[in-house]
């Protein structure tokens, strides 16, 4: 499973792959970007934090939803 994360830079919001040196999408704002990264995230198994801008974790969300290991029994 891919780690990816949505943090805040300097200027625009970033979708980076965990161990990754660039972003692999940009926008303008954390709602567009949120939703850029669910369109990008489609088809693949993946794991995604959402940060707020003090660099916390707000959220988390797994794709897709059936790989979510906190839904499994043990």
């Amino acid at each position: 499973m891919d780690n990816y994360h949505i943090t805040k830079t300097a200027d625009t919001w970033a979708l980076v792959k965990e161990g990754a040196q660039r972003a692999s999408k940009t926008a303008a704002t954390k709602a567009e970007i949120t939703a850029i990264a669910s369109e990008f995230l489609q088809g693949k198994t993946a794991s995604l934090k959402i940060h707020k801008e003090d660099g916390t974790i707000q959220e988390e969300r797994t794709f897709p939803r059936s790989a979510d290991p906190k839904k499994t029994k043990g």
